[in-house]
């Protein structure tokens, strides 16, 4: 009896922290991981190398998933406080602590080893990239600004996809980094918005809390215009094509029309613009991107 149900709930425990770590949510940050990484293979020799971006999508789904796993352990409590996040698993008892933890320090492995794999310098700045990833949770605990902490944290993917491939240094990869980290930064900002009330309650620390939710909103356009300043000095300093402008038009268009529909005193459509429209931002840059390397001589 003890034995059969041990392996029963084991695919219950593995769909949990599936939904745990909401592993969907990849498509937010590894499209741009993969624009660096097919933009580094360009001006390397013109060649996709599979291979290399098959590692590129184990390190960015890796330790995405080692971050939210550790997110949410470390938030478990505050979660709980909160009607909206009540449900989460580590709440519910869906998964333990002890599971999400055995998932998390898997994933950490399997980040590691597949930077080891790179070269030797992704793996020499692989524990680098894990710090703003721990730091984050924390954030909220000491500052009014832990948007800041998961921009760094995102900053990581572009870089690490252009140092997976050539192996060196890029300050073009830092450009595209940075856009990457203020423009998820921003969307946090109108994310945290829906929290404004129960945070102030439970002393919970972020931009809306302290400055209201007019100033949050305001503070997500700002980072959303200098992302797209960002994205338009990265194609400069990458000869990017026609394509790629054509992406970053629709882009530009994407971030009007979620500040259009996101308002300081109608958050209602808040989940569209989180999940709708930035999911559809990541997939249609790179979309814009790749066709626009193939145009200049990406060989698949």
């Amino acid at each position: 009896m003890s034995s059969a149900s041990a392996a029963i709930p084991q695919p219950g425990r593995t769909k949990a922290f599936l939904r745990l770590v909401m592993i969907e949510h990849s498509v937010f940050a590894l499209p741009f991981a993969y624009i660096a990484a097919l933009t580094a293979m360009f001006e390397w020799d013109k060649n996709i190398h599979w291979g290399r971006l098959l590692l590129v999508t184990i390190c960015m789904v890796g330790l995405r998933t080692f971050a939210m796993a550790v997110n949410r352990i470390i938030d478990r409590e505050i979660d709980a406080r909160n009607p909206r996040t009540a449900h989460r698993e580590l709440v519910t008892g869906a998964m333990s602590v002890k599971h999400a933890w055995t998932g998390a320090l898997i994933a950490l492995v399997v980040f590691l080893a597949s930077a080891a794999l790179l070269n030797p310098l992704c793996l020499a700045l692989a524990p680098i990239a894990v710090v703003p990833m721990v730091v984050y949770p924390y954030g909220k605990r000491f500052t009014n600004f832990p948007q800041a902490i998961l921009g760094l944290a995102q900053a990581m993917g572009p870089i690490g996809g252009w140092l997976a491939i050539t192996g060196e240094w890029s300050w073009d990869a830092v450009v595209l980094g940075l856009a990457v980290g203020i423009w998820i930064g921003g969307f946090d900002l109108i994310y945290a918005c829906q929290d404004v009330e129960t945070d102030r309650e439970i002393g919970v620390m972020s931009v809306p809390a302290r400055f209201g939710i007019p100033a949050a909103i305001r503070g997500a356009r700002v980072c959303h215009v200098i992302t797209t300043a960002l994205f338009a000095w990265y194609a400069a300093l990458t000869d990017a094509g026609a394509f790629f402008w054509l992406g970053l038009l629709i882009v530009a268009g994407a971030f009007v029309y979620e500040h259009t529909i996101v308002r300081p005193h109608d958050l209602s459509r808040l989940n569209r613009a989180f999940f709708s429209v930035n999911g559809f931002i990541g997939i249609a840059l790179f979309v814009c991107a790749l066709l626009d390397l193939l145009v200049r001589g990406l060989t698949v």
